[in-house]
């Protein structure tokens, strides 16, 4: 697999070898110490499958006393995934990376915990598949304005669909620091025990 560093520091871009014939392909989506080698070295207790029609925006979610690493991938369609550093103090606080993942691309993205995330359907339907470095919280959810100005993300999507609960979420600049996640003293990406009280 090819794994390459993106412009914020822990996420990665993983380009696993596909190997097709007429018969279809085979991919192998995780493999414990080769994800370890390549950096990734959390432990994923979660596994999580959502399907989605075109348009539909999800995002940009966190948590922040339970944060969570994801290894997100497409198995049907293509979605836009973007990852936001809203690590308070980090020297790329408010930056953004976005990538197209789909059925036929195979590619993954590592999202290190304490970093937002969020992605938009651009396939008629998609089936977004994740590993999570710790459990879902229904108390512990937090988010970001997806079309926050500061951001500045393009989704390539302009009538996006949202939940009622991701249409009320802040600009990042109106986030209390309280509420946001804080980068590490040593300067290197938070594990998911980072942040706990």
């Amino acid at each position: 697999m090819k794994v390459t560093e993106t412009s914020l520091p822990g996420v990665l871009l993983i380009e696993p070898v596909a190997f097709g014939d007429p018969r279809g392909f085979f991919v192998e989506t995780h493999h414990e110490q080769r994800y370890r080698d390549a950096g990734i070295d959390l432990h994923f207790v979660q596994d999580n499958h959502s399907r989605s029609r075109q348009g539909v925006l999800r995002g940009l979610h966190y948590q922040l006393a339970h944060p969570q690493g994801k290894l997100v991938r497409v198995a049907q369609g293509e979605v836009l995934d973007v990852a936001v550093d809203i690590r308070v103090g980090s020297p790329t606080f408010g930056q953004s990376y976005a990538t197209v993942l789909s059925d036929e691309n195979h590619k993954q993205l590592y999202v290190p915990p304490d970093y937002a995330h969020g992605f938009c359907v651009l396939s008629d339907v998609a089936d977004f598949i994740y590993k999570c470095t710790d459990y879902y919280y229904p108390d512990d959810q937090w988010g970001i304005a997806w079309n926050d100005p500061d951001l500045g993300i393009d989704w390539q999507w302009r009538d996006v669909l949202l939940s009622d609960k991701d249409q009320e979420n802040p600009r990042l600049r109106d986030c209390a620091p309280e509420t946001l996640p804080k980068y590490p003293a040593d300067g290197q990406p938070a594990t998911n025990e980072g942040n706990r009280p």
